[in-house]
């Protein structure tokens, strides 16, 4: 199986599923659209995943290429019906870019926090085997505050309410973090945007702190990863055998 991988920003990678897709012999193409690399043909992929970033979905006069990237996740999710994973700002490209609404959130959400599944998302083959609440990391200034037609909330919580969401028959959205890894706090702080939500949501003090608070939940954090993406092999099994 094939996927393309859509960054918005170097540091911004798909993290701990790139040990899982080498273990599986996934085969992936990272697109650096924030350097001006193209997106290439979509027909020869079987799976995409589309990262986080420190722009918003509407920035589109400061990155023009949003257009091109929201026009190819309308065609991938609505017209070839093939699998999909957002993360973050993939999550929210996933709603606007099939009919969806996203905005600002009043404060930022940054940190640790828990997650639950809605009864739709219990019953998901997206969190088999994972438990109702889900202790996540999350990054995140914007959320969805309309879900695309058809569109169905897989978890919220009392800060952001799609914290994951299904668009069809196997595209998928988190706004929360499964692929973060030891380094992903680290990078992060170094980019201004994410410094300046981190001390707004957490303040000064907390903020310095939050990547050693990290460490000890790494292991939670990966089996988490390995089991949502194992969920998503499967799903996407599924997906190439139908007709």
């Amino acid at each position: 199986m094939r996927a393309l991988v859509l960054q918005h920003l170097d540091v911004e990678h798909p993290g701990a599923f790139r040990a899982l897709w080498a273990e599986r012999g996934m085969r992936w193409t990272a697109i650096e659209l924030d350097a001006g690399e193209p997106i290439p043909p979509l027909e020869a992929f079987d799976f995409l995943a589309v990262m986080g970033g420190p722009m918003d979905v509407w920035e589109e006069d400061e990155h023009p290429w949003l257009v091109a990237e929201k026009a190819a996740i309308r065609r991938w999710v609505l017209e070839l019906e093939k699998p999909y994973l957002g993360i973050c700002l993939g999550h929210q490209l996933l709603a606007v870019a099939c009919d969806g609404e996203a905005a600002r959130m009043a404060r930022p959400e940054v940190g640790l926090g828990a997650v639950e599944l809605t009864e739709a998302g219990a019953a998901d083959p997206l969190f088999a085997g994972l438990p109702k609440t889900l202790e996540t990391f999350q990054w995140h200034g914007v959320e969805v505050t309309r879900l695309p037609p058809g569109g169905v909330a897989l978890a919220g919580n009392p800060a952001c309410a799609v914290q994951a969401m299904r668009v069809g028959r196997h595209a998928y959205g988190v706004q929360f973090h499964p692929e973060i890894v030891a380094e992903t706090v680290a990078d992060w702080e170094r980019i201004p945007e994410y410094m300046a939500s981190l001390e707004k949501a957490l303040g000064r003090e907390a903020a310095t702190a939050l990547g050693g608070t990290v460490i000890p939940r790494l292991p939670d954090f990966e089996r988490t990863a390995r089991r949502l993406d194992a969920n998503l092999a499967a799903i996407a099994e599924r997906a190439r055998g139908a007709p």
